[in-house]
């Protein structure tokens, strides 16, 4: 039950870092850097509709092919982000609107809103879900490829990087496209933080109290090795 609250306020956290990205660094400057937000940020511009809404739309269309592909286990975490990143940029736009940048320097915002955001993509995945949009398609491309989850997201997204050349201006699509280089490379470096391991070597007589400390208490594994002295020819047991 722990865990699954773990869980849920790791995608929250991570909806919420996205969220900030996409209201206070993608939105203003009408930078595209992929995925349902990056649509929505072009579409905004000619339905004159939030950008929240737009992306919800976008996302209940994807999720069915990632419940279809991938299967509901996915799909209900993935819902879950994706209906909190909806409703937190939509609230943000009701709430605190921003009619003008928060700054001048376009490349400064693209680079710590890149940031922020795929710190918050990366927390998702983590979970094994996705924020939805074009997270869908990088998770059922890397299901069947292999491709890792980063470059996954940057070969889908680049259609969006090229719609907000296209409709923006070739300065805002080379913002967007250096927004999405910088992204994916942030998420495959987050999740590599995030999932690294470590082990520690203990080389003891007392092997047995040491296994049951670790095993029983910690509740971790570990593996038992038998060594010999090289000098002194003595036995003794190494705990990894």
């Amino acid at each position: 039950m722990m865990k699954q609250v773990q869980s849920l306020l790791n995608i929250t956290l991570g909806a919420f870092l996205i969220a900030l990205n996409i209201h206070f660094f993608l939105s203003p400057n009408k930078v595209g850097t992929g995925g349902t937000s990056g649509a929505g940020i072009v579409l905004s511009q000619f339905l004159e509709l939030p950008v929240g809404v737009i992306m919800f739309g976008l996302d209940m269309i994807l999720f069915i092919l990632g419940l279809l592909l991938i299967g509901p286990g996915f799909g209900l975490k993935s819902v879950f982000a994706s209906l909190s990143l909806s409703g937190m940029v939509w609230a943000l736009e009701v709430f605190h609107p921003l009619h003008n940048p928060i700054s001048h320097d376009v490349l400064i915002q693209i680079v710590i809103g890149s940031l922020i955001g795929a710190i918050g993509v990366a927390l998702i995945f983590n979970q094994e879900a996705s924020a939805g949009g074009t997270g869908v398609l990088a998770k059922i491309i890397h299901k069947f490829t292999g491709l890792e989850l980063g470059r996954a997201v940057l070969a889908s997204d680049i259609l969006i990087v090229i719609s907000s050349a296209w409709f923006f201006g070739l300065q805002i699509g080379l913002y967007a496209f250096f927004g999405l280089l910088l992204k994916g490379m942030m998420i495959d470096r987050t999740l590599q933080f995030f999932n690294e391991n470590k082990e520690v070597v203990i080389i003891s007589e007392h092997s047995d109290e040491i296994k049951q400390f670790i095993v029983g208490d910690l509740e971790k594994g570990a593996t038992l090795h038998s060594a010999k002295g090289a000098f002194s020819e003595d036995q003794s047991s190494r705990r990894g």
